[in-house]
């Protein structure tokens, strides 16, 4: 077909492009386009000549109206930085105690506190703070090196077996990998221990096992976790005639692997990476919780 062929039905002219009988129109663009494309280019141009626009090396033009958005996002960090001070300062330097007993710093500390744990503590210590296998339960009351303020304070900022000075080291020996104790030995100790937490488990066939073991425990676990098995905040060594475990569930082969492999945890020490406000609103958080436990 010839180009400059009019089309009988829309009155446009065609290309001269045909495939499989059907021909391509040169249709003009819609007047909606370039309306639009004129009042684009007029807001570029408007936009280009009121606000920071073009790089200049070093610079950039600033504009007819001088807008900086640095400094309006200074101003707004600073603003938000003068509101936060007015509760910041009573909880740096106010009693613990006191904070706890006041509703409404208390609302204040469950809401940054559950940032700051939720950025900080939950990849270990679960969102909840409930920890899981090898992470301490946060919520149990039952604590390691203690629950008072001062004792997690001083937790958080060192962590535990960390490489910073000031940090908690608390290491449970490899009784059997090292060579200390036989199977056997190691067998029956684990044996006492689970009674000690479940009175259910001395039984008469387990009784043979259990008096060895306490005969085992006495010359081996006694220096750390006391005569009773009750623990020693001291050491950070855990109640063992309780129900609370941080390792297992308490069943015989998750505290034979104890003793026999050891066990070694870690925490990473928080001072330096938190502030002493973001550490004691963190403490602060971790005791609510705490007392929050039905």
């Amino acid at each position: 077909m010839a180009v400059g062929e009019r089309d009988r039905i829309s009155g446009h002219m065609t290309t001269g492009h045909e495939w499989n009988g059907i021909k391509e129109l040169n249709s003009p663009v819609p007047w909606p386009v370039w309306t639009f494309l004129t009042l684009a280019t007029l807001f570029a141009i408007g936009y280009w000549l009121l606000m920071p626009a073009w790089p200049l090396g070093r610079t950039y033009t600033k504009g007819l109206l001088g807008i900086d958005q640095r400094q309006v996002v200074a101003k707004q960090v600073g603003e938000a930085a003068m509101a936060r001070s007015v509760w910041t300062r009573r909880i740096a330097a106010m009693d613990i105690d006191a904070i706890r007993a006041d509703p409404a710093l208390m609302a204040i500390v469950r809401e940054d506190g559950r940032r700051l744990f939720g950025d900080n503590c939950a990849a270990c210590h679960r969102a909840g703070a409930t920890g899981g296998d090898g992470f301490p339960n946060l919520t149990d009351n039952d604590w390691l090196w203690g629950g008072d303020a001062a004792t997690v304070i001083r937790t958080i900022s060192g962590g535990v077996n960390a490489p910073q000075a000031g940090t908690r080291n608390s290491q449970m020996l490899a009784f059997g990998r090292d060579g200390m104790l036989d199977f056997r030995a190691i067998d029956n100790v684990a044996h006492y221990v689970l009674a000690l937490s479940d009175p259910a488990q001395r039984t008469r066939p387990n009784q043979a096992a259990i008096l060895a073991g306490r005969t085992v425990f006495a010359a081996n676990c006694a220096s750390c976790h006391g005569p009773n098995g009750r623990g020693n905040q001291a050491l950070g060594a855990p109640n063992l005639a309780d129900q609370v475990w941080i390792y297992g569930s308490g069943d015989l082969a998750s505290i034979y692997t104890t003793i026999d492999r050891g066990r070694q945890g870690q925490m990473p020490a928080w001072a330096g990476r938190l502030s002493p406000l973001e550490i004691r609103i963190l403490t602060l958080y971790v005791l609510d919780r705490g007392a929050a436990r039905p």
